[in-house]
């Protein structure tokens, strides 16, 4: 099990999130995360989704259930494609999005971005870095994320950002 602590801007708290992926097969498998507010005491959400992989193209496809303290129960859809833009794939273009459709299969929280990655791999001894940079379509807002090993660091320019340490 993933297990990580989170600290948002917008929430101010601290949550412990955990993840779980149990395989079916070689391109599929289950995968089930939550979310504990520290703060509250009480859980955010819970997911289970089945995601796809076929990485003879660099896609993936997910389908499945997300519930959270407000908006309830919802559907989730997500894609991403990636498109290597060196050989040796450590520099990527990548589009991805995400659908959430509620009960009544209305259409809530669209997501689409497209971004570069740089994956730079013995950065410094047994240290790797992420530098991601992109721009995401329905917010209409650039982002980054700077990860190394267990530190992701995430902001965009409208001032939101978070900060997430893997245990």
């Amino acid at each position: 099990m993933e297990t990580s602590l989170r600290y948002s801007c917008n929430s101010r708290s601290m949550k412990i999130h955990a993840k779980e992926k149990v395989p079916v097969n070689s391109r599929t498998h289950l995968q089930l995360h939550g979310e504990l507010d520290t703060g509250t005491g009480a859980p955010s959400y819970f997911c289970g989704m089945m995601r796809y992989f076929f990485p003879e193209v660099s896609t993936g496809l997910a389908v499945g259930l997300h519930y959270d303290k407000r908006q309830k129960l919802r559907c989730l859809l997500r894609g991403k494609k990636e498109f290597p833009v060196r050989t040796d794939k450590h520099v990527t273009f990548n589009i991805k999005g995400r659908c959430d459709l509620d009960q009544d299969l209305n259409q809530k929280n669209p997501k689409g971005a497209a971004e570069f990655a740089w994956n730079i791999m013995n950065f410094k001894e047994d240290q790797d870095v992420r530098i991601k940079v992109g721009y995401e379509m329905f917010e209409k807002v650039p982002y980054m994320q700077i990860r190394e090993n267990n530190w992701t660091f995430n902001a965009n320019m409208k001032g939101k950002w978070n900060l997430r340490y893997d245990l």
